[in-house]
């Protein structure tokens, strides 16, 4: 059995930055952190892979290069979690004690739970494609790039999902593509979503209802795709109100897959009724558990999965922590912040930022429910960087 003082579970985007922010405190406590992973990726940039802007190696990264200077490295990933006893079980049967737990394990991409999907995603002459999967990212654009006349179906599934925007943003980029090479008219675009309404907020609704419009694409709210068929390129949709089946034709059609908190969260005591980690959404701290943090996608957090939002909850966690050790109130509150880069076509974009209210809090002094080339540019150029050399690194902006 091996303790530590500050034991974090996940090395992605939340779990490394608190580590660097822990280690970057002149009262820096001892930190661990558990991670089975050999490289790290950006994600944001894979809906611009999926694209053709950008080859997907430009995401991928050594997962040793960004373990924060200090912090022991254990290589290896929980099976279970012990709340009651501060303790956990890795893959490999230890047990690790700790003084306060970071759960930071991102979430878990149901792939499974729609028949026919996991065999066909990727695979040339399937029409089936994701951006939601370094190996698959690629396809995406194959896709695209092939694709002359027929169906092009793209989905958003019922269950939160990590960048929430994602599934709308290839919508856009694939139409501005065909408009581009002469082929739009030829083909019959969807957009189906487990759910109503493009966006939570209404001042970028409004305006993405005028992206939609302008690419006349045919959206069907409700429509949860919970099958495919790829031997006949059909897909299977139920609709949330009727429960009514509905088969589409495809000739292609991206897959935003169901997301979920990571199976060994939702088997253990850390996990709200929702599966995900059951933390005060001011302080990420655990509801039962006070010396349990928790931010990211895995958390109960109710705002949208997306860097941007962790790149505001990690300093008010590190805070947080810092005070749990000390024995003192807890000095921090986040207050729901998240950024959704909306891409609406090849160097355009509109910033998406709000509270937990759904209120904008918008960063720069112009409407950003605007398409901007400006915005287009810091998503593709400006934001990858800030996040390798600046969030990973523990720096705050």
């Amino acid at each position: 059995m091996t303790h530590h003082e500050v034991l974090i579970v996940g090395g992605g985007t939340a779990g490394l930055t608190v580590g660097a922010m822990l280690l970057n405190k002149p009262n820096a406590p001892a930190v661990s952190i558990i991670d089975p992973s050999e490289k790290h990726y950006y994600q944001p940039i894979w809906t611009l892979v999926g694209a053709g802007v950008f080859p997907k190696e430009i995401s991928e990264r050594n997962q040793a290069d960004y373990i924060p200077a200090g912090a022991n490295w254990i290589k290896n990933k929980v099976t279970a979690f012990d709340p009651d006893n501060n303790s956990l079980t890795l893959d490999n049967g230890d047990t690790h004690t700790y003084d306060v737990l970071v759960v930071a394990a991102g979430i878990q991409i149901d792939w499974g739970k729609i028949p026919g999907l996991k065999e066909s995603v990727g695979r040339a002459g399937t029409g089936v494609c994701s951006n939601y999967d370094y190996h698959s990212v690629e396809s995406t654009f194959e896709n695209i790039k092939s694709l002359k006349r027929g169906t092009a179906i793209f989905t958003e599934p019922s269950t939160p999902i990590k960048c929430g925007g994602a599934p709308q943003k290839i919508t856009y980029l694939a139409c501005d593509y065909w408009r581009r090479h002469g082929v739009r008219n030829h083909i019959d675009v969807k957009f189906c979503k487990g759910g109503k309404g493009i966006f939570a907020v209404k001042k970028y609704a409004d305006a993405l209802y005028k992206v939609i419009e302008r690419n006349n694409i045919n959206t069907y709210w409700d429509h949860n795709l919970v099958a495919l068929r790829p031997d006949k390129k059909e897909a299977v949709f139920q609709h949330l109100e009727t429960n009514e089946e509905i088969v589409m034709n495809y000739d292609m059609i991206h897959v935003t897959p169901p997301q979920s908190s990571p199976d060994v969260i939702k088997n253990s005591p850390l996990a709200a009724a929702t599966g995900w980690v059951d933390v005060n959404k001011d302080t990420t701290q655990h509801v039962r558990y006070p010396n349990v943090f928790s931010l990211g996608d895995c958390s109960s957090l109710p705002t949208s999965k997306t860097g941007a939002a962790i790149r505001k909850q990690a300093p008010v966690t590190t805070e947080n922590i810092l005070a749990y050790l000390a024995g003192a109130a807890l000095p921090k509150a986040y207050d729901g912040y998240t950024s959704c880069p909306l891409v609406t076509g090849y160097g355009s974009l509109i910033l998406a930022e709000f509270d937990y209210d759904k209120q904008p809090m918008e960063s720069f002094p112009f409407n950003q429910a605007e398409e901007r080339y400006s915005m287009y540019a810091l998503k593709a150029y400006g934001l990858p960087q800030m996040y390798w050399h600046g969030m990973l690194k523990g720096r705050e902006f």
